[in-house]
């Protein structure tokens, strides 16, 4: 279809590194990342060398993003969640210190982060390639670009439902909105970006599901995701929400592909 890269999450379901071995075995060209590998699922010599792995044999074609997660994701592994940009700076610490013998003429593999609030983007742009936000409006990626400066990638998530109605778009929109906004990480950056606490009350107002949610016509939805390169992207990651989830959206994504690649 001829996007760049295939993201790859694992909250719920895949575990990011042998997914990604999957996709980098049956592709040639397209690049694959991480968004996010949770660092509590893994210490940080497991993760830096599960990525050098993956990034060794598939010249240079993968990305490990790595973040902090949620309080209920992390509990559920049976590990206590501590303070974020304290946690990911002494893991990016024990990564870099994590031996490996790498072959001759291999890079290492770019490492992006899961930055929301300033502290955490001030990182990323420091001690990584980039940042990887998501569930975020055009105004956070505007932000995020001015802290990162010019020389480090930014890739906000941005998610799409193919309808011209709004009943539509919220019918299956709601379950990610409802997924997100109990999250604290995601609740309390929305509330320093200006958002009300009646506005982000579950599934949320139509004014913040239009702010991270494109939907419209097939030129309407690109003129939203384009709203982020104007803002400083450098990729967006787009995520088809539909009412069956478990379906792969492929043919939402071949229409897409022309008026965003």
């Amino acid at each position: 279809m001829g996007y760049g890269t295939i993201w790859i999450g694992e909250a719920i379901g895949r575990e990011a590194m042998a997914a990604s071995a999957l996709i980098l075995s049956a592709t040639s060209r397209v690049m694959v990342a991480t968004g996010i590998a949770n660092i509590y699922a893994r210490d940080p010599t497991a993760m830096i060398n599960g990525a050098r792995t993956l990034n060794e044999p598939w010249n240079n074609r993968f990305v490990l993003g790595i973040g902090v997660s949620h309080v209920p994701l992390v509990s559920a592994r049976g590990h206590a969640y501590d303070r974020p940009v304290t946690t990911m700076r002494t893991y990016l610490d024990a990564m870099e210190k994590a031996p490996w013998r790498l072959k001759v003429g291999t890079e290492p593999p770019p490492v992006v982060l899961a930055a929301l609030g300033p502290k955490m983007m001030e990182l990323a742009r420091d001690r990584s390639a980039g940042a990887h936000p998501y569930f975020v409006p055009v105004e956070h990626t505007r932000e995020a670009r001015s802290i990162l400066g010019g020389d480090r990638l930014l890739a906000p998530e941005a998610a799409v439902v193919f309808t011209t109605e709004r009943s539509k778009a919220r019918e299956a929109g709601n379950r990610y909105m409802q997924t997100y906004l109990v999250l604290d990480n995601y609740r309390r950056n929305l509330q320093r970006l200006g958002w009300s606490d009646q506005e982000l009350e579950p599934p949320g107002s139509d004014r913040i599901f239009d702010a991270v949610v494109a939907w419209g016509s097939i030129d309407d939805i690109a003129a939203k995701l384009k709203r982020h390169l104007d803002a400083g992207a450098d990729h967006v990651a787009v995520q088809v929400l539909t009412t069956m989830p478990e379906r792969a959206p492929l043919d939402d994504l071949r229409r897409l592909a022309p008026l965003v690649i």
